[in-house]
């Protein structure tokens, strides 16, 4: 059958999205096929876009969607035709109407939650379980520092330490974003835009990447832990490991999502907990636009910008 999809031939800015048909061939085995109903657009696609995560081109770009089951291939168990799925992660390839999909790696989705929240929230909402609950298991009382506090995904963060019994301080790039932390669930907030940020946070007790990195080392109490999971604005760039000795034997890490859901146990587990807050109401998804599947070159622009304060869907 023939799907639309949105595919880049070479690496660029949103200009090089092509909105092109594409063959789905028959699910192979251990497939299915996916009508696709909703889209999540996330920072990591821009990576994609821009070469900063090497892919092989021309690809399909997107890691995240919802959507429902319309054929199954063999071996595949535990699925119908008809069922709502969602999934979070590779193989690469959502930003299209219709796509093939391993099962294993598929989410099915509870009655109460519709594909458009699902889509925004599920990749996003996982990130936050691993880095809250398995890459430092925060604990109530705990002080925790976390950067775009009014992002989508900071802001998921943010709302579910608080639910977690955290203290948490949060960053934002300008003042306007500090209402937008504070109802995320950040007790203190600081802008980053500000020159002396680090010791501000620190007076109150990493996602953003390159611009923060320095900055989130001097935050750190003696033995304390730089998590950094993106890098909105570039790569970290290299530094001497006697440098986390020199400012007291500190720990960094650089965890990936993909390597905290990789079997399907853990996939299951880590989706689980999420609905369950989100259910409870503690964690919320704010989707702060919407666009046709063939304006994602919009969407990116709008990702990029950083005015979002929440998640951008594509719509098939």
């Amino acid at each position: 059958m023939k799907a639309q999809a949105v595919r880049i031939h070479e690496t660029g800015g949103p200009e090089v999205l092509r909105v092109e048909e594409v063959e789905v061939p028959v699910p192979a085995a251990g497939e299915v096929r996916i009508r696709q109903t909703a889209i999540g657009v996330n920072f990591t696609d821009t990576y994609n876009r821009t070469g900063l995560y090497k892919q092989k081109l021309p690809i399909v770009l997107g890691h995240e969607a919802a959507g429902i089951v319309e054929a199954i291939g063999e071996g595949v168990q535990g699925l119908k035709e008809g069922d709502r799925v969602a999934y979070a992660g590779g193989p690469i390839g959502a930003y299209a109407t219709a796509r093939n999909y391993p099962a294993e790696r598929l989410v099915p989705l509870p009655d109460w939650i519709d594909d458009q929240t699902a889509a925004s929230v599920l990749l996003k909402g996982m990130t936050a379980e691993y880095l809250l609950l398995r890459t430092f298991p925060v604990q109530k009382g705990d002080w925790i520092l976390v950067h775009a506090a009014a992002g989508a995904t900071g802001g998921i963060v943010c709302q579910w330490a608080k639910f977690l019994g955290a203290h948490v301080i949060g960053t934002v790039g300008h003042a306007g974003k500090v209402p937008v932390a504070e109802a995320n669930g950040a007790e203190k907030v600081v802008v980053t835009a500000q020159e002396n940020w680090p010791a501000q946070a620190r007076d109150f007790t990493d996602g953003v990447g390159a611009d923060t990195f320095e900055g989130s080392l001097k935050t750190l109490r003696m033995r304390g832990l730089l998590v950094s999971f993106g890098s909105a604005s570039g790569p970290v760039p290299p530094f001497p490991l006697s440098k986390l000795n020199d400012m007291g034997s500190l720990y960094a890490t650089r965890p990936k999502l993909w390597d905290y859901v990789a079997q399907r146990k853990e996939l299951m587990e880590s989706a689980a907990a999420l609905f369950d807050v989100v259910h409870r109401g503690a964690v919320k998804a704010t989707i702060a636009k919407t666009f046709p599947l063939a304006e994602a070159a919009e969407a990116h622009r709008a990702i990029e910008s950083r005015a979002i304060t929440g998640s951008i869907i594509l719509l098939p």
